[in-house]
């Protein structure tokens, strides 16, 4: 599940103090204004993620390209990681015997 998918949903930023930023659409065909504001947030590559203090300044450039990123906070992008990390998470080996039951010899 990507961060689209999962954190698009409207939260309240003011209160947290680090924001992660997900680009989360492609760069090409967008206008030359958002571009520059992409390339200040050092969001270059798709669903690439940065982190952020949280001022008005970034606020106001979030605003601005608002269509073309997420915005997560510490808690969520923090959930975000762990759900992916225990999905990813290593799991027992499945073991297949190809090899016939052995013949019990009870009939004598």
């Amino acid at each position: 599940m990507n961060a689209f998918k999962a954190f698009k949903a409207c939260v309240p930023i003011a209160w947290s103090p680090h924001l992660y930023i997900t680009l989360v659409r492609g760069i090409p065909g967008t206008r030359r204004l958002h571009r520059r504001t992409l390339e200040a947030l050092r969001l270059r590559k798709c669903n690439r993620t940065v982190m952020r203090w949280n001022t008005p300044t970034v606020r106001g450039m979030l605003q601005q390209v608002k269509r073309l990123v997420v915005i997560e906070t510490e808690e969520m992008y923090k959930a975000r990681k762990q759900k992916d990390a225990t999905h990813r998470a290593l799991r027992a080996p499945l073991v297949v015997n190809h090899l016939p039951p052995p013949a019990n010899d009870s009939s004598q």
